[in-house]
């Protein structure tokens, strides 16, 4: 899917039942304009490095179900 528009992606993870990790706002701006999705796990760009980022949805792997995410906003 590379080169489609977020809200392909979006629809694409919807479709699977699967929760997008970001850190681009664009998709927390369709959240916040009702897009359909499993749930967003965000961490705004160049904060942590990516074995923080790895920790933080390996406890979000292990804490939640796909059905308690759904259309919610898990921010690392």
């Amino acid at each position: 899917m590379l080169g489609a528009a977020d809200v392909d992606h979006l629809a694409y993870a919807f479709n699977e039942k699967r929760v997008v990790f970001t850190q681009d706002q664009d998709f927390l701006r369709l959240h916040t304009a009702g897009a359909a999705h499993f749930g967003i796990a965000y961490r705004r760009k160049d904060t942590y490095n990516i074995g923080e980022i790895i920790q933080g949805l390996l406890l979000i792997w292990d804490y939640y179900d796909v059905e308690d995410l759904s259309g919610r906003i898990e921010y690392l």
